[in-house]
């Protein structure tokens, strides 16, 4: 295995793919940085040579941000706008979608599972209401039996 940039590149899958497992490098990226360094997107990790890894490398390293880098850069933008009391900043603090989407229905990937709040009825209620007291009312009188005996 091939290890590139912090990331290990399975030697079974072809170039063009494989550095699409550097975060920061998607499949457009990855096709222009093989094209800049003339090397064929169609071979497989495990036929490139030193001087083609080095090359890829370096190419990368030079000209984009990748992997802790840019979560770095991303982490800090987002704080900057929680410090400046951005309504984009405060959305991302709420964990809330951040570009306008509406929330009443959806936003479930981003909001997590449904929690239902709603009205019960009466019997219900009153139930509910039994319960709590009815503990509360043993626990106070299980210490006051303790402390007689």
């Amino acid at each position: 295995m091939v290890r590139l940039l912090g990331v290990q590149l399975p030697d079974e899958g072809r170039v063009e793919y494989a550095l699409t497992l550097v975060y920061g490098v998607g499949w457009t990226t990855s096709a222009k940085i093989l094209d800049q360094v003339k090397v064929d997107k169609h071979k497989y990790v495990k036929e490139l040579n030193e001087e083609e890894i080095k090359k890829i490398a370096e190419f990368i390293d030079k000209n984009y941000k990748v992997e802790g880098e840019l979560r770095e850069k991303l982490a800090g933008d987002l704080k900057r706008l929680r410090e400046i009391g951005n309504y984009r900043g405060s959305r991302h603090a709420k964990n809330l979608p951040v570009r306008g989407q509406r929330t009443r229905s959806n936003a479930r990937t981003k909001r997590g599972k449904r929690k239902t709040v709603g009205a019960l009825r009466k019997e219900t209620w009153a139930k509910m209401e039994q319960g709590k007291t009815g503990a509360t009312a043993s626990a106070d009188a299980k210490p006051e039996a303790k402390s007689t005996k």
